[in-house]
């Protein structure tokens, strides 16, 4: 099975998804709707809304779609007001291709479309009659904050360790994934210890999905990856690929240097080429499917049927692309 037979299997839900979004940001502010639906426009994988349709299909085949259908938007939501959140803080030019929301209209609004999009995720989610499911992305939501709070303090921190970096990109990344499968298992009525299964796996996952990321940032083709190669760096985000080669013999001290204050484009440029000559791509490769085998190996818990596969299949997409 490959990942577009998976995609296509669920595209008719997550067109509906894709309605969902659009119907939920056209508001009485034209600036807001236009601003806000830029994201949506440029495309995406849509990864946390396909998890967590895949995830439903654990539980009850009678239960009702609508609502997983709603909660799968209501993350996709909060996902896209983290980028908007994230592009500003990282004063990042463009995203999936396309001019961010920051430069389109403006680091203010910038943000209060950030803000926005949280709101309506909560407003949406509250069609959802679950309490239980609006604690675990509340609970979700404070996390992630403290999350891009942890990045910002570790900018330009060459001190930091890999349990730093570790749980930063839990924070960021892996626990909105984790949170997808869980809350598409949940609103479909699955079984609590398959909810936790499914939990786990999209943890594992999750943290996989991020340094990957952090490894398209030195070796992506930026035409495919939809932003600029060597981003992290000259923004001061030093990621695992940048730790790595800073701890290696040789360039590791010149990597620092060339980086201790605000760095030039033949700067970056010059540091990426020692981050991809010092090993460190290959490592944090390995890493990453060390996570996705703990996560193919989660999987073994649940009963044998076609969506454990998908999930399988994407988990392996996950770490497998190159945008």
């Amino acid at each position: 099975m490959e990942f577009q037979e998976v995609y296509r299997r669920y595209r008719p839900e997550l067109q509906q998804v894709e309605a969902i979004l659009f119907d939920q940001l056209r508001v009485g502010e034209d600036a807001l709707t236009e601003s806000s639906g830029q994201l949506i426009r440029a495309g995406g994988k849509r990864i946390r809304p396909l998890f967590a349709l895949i995830c439903s299909r654990f539980g009850d085949p009678a239960s009702d779609r609508t609502r997983v259908l709603r909660v799968a938007a209501a993350l996709e939501m909060v996902h896209m007001a983290t980028l908007v959140h994230d592009d500003v803080v990282d004063d990042a030019s463009l995203r999936r291709g396309q001019p961010t929301v920051r430069v389109r209209f403006g680091n203010r609004p910038a943000m209060y479309t950030g803000d926005f999009l949280f709101a309506k995720s909560i407003q949406l989610l509250t069609t959802v009659e679950r309490p239980d499911v609006h604690r675990d992305m509340a609970r979700a939501m404070v996390r992630i904050c403290q999350g891009e709070i942890d990045q910002i303090r570790d900018l330009h921190n060459w001190r930091q360790t890999l349990r730093d970096y570790l749980r930063r990109i839990e924070r960021k990344t892996a626990l909105l994934i984790s949170v997808s499968c869980q809350l598409g298992a949940k609103v479909a009525g699955a079984r609590a210890d398959v909810v936790r299964t499914l939990r786990r796996f999209g943890y594992y996952t999750g943290m996989a999905f991020q340094m990957i990321d952090d490894v398209l940032d030195y070796v992506g083709d930026e035409r495919v990856v939809g932003k600029r190669v060597g981003g992290d760096l000259m923004q001061g985000n030093l990621t695992l690929p940048a730790l790595y080669a800073a701890q290696q013999a040789g360039r590791g001290k010149e990597l620092a240097e060339l980086l201790s204050g605000p760095p030039s484009a033949a700067e970056v440029a010059k540091a990426v080429d020692i981050v991809r000559e010092s090993g460190a791509i290959a490592y944090v490769q390995a890493l990453a499917d060390r996570y996705r085998e703990k996560a193919i190996a989660v999987l073994s818990g649940l009963e044998d049927r076609v969506e454990r596969e998908e999930l399988a299949v994407v988990a392996a997409f996950v770490n497998g692309r190159a945008y």
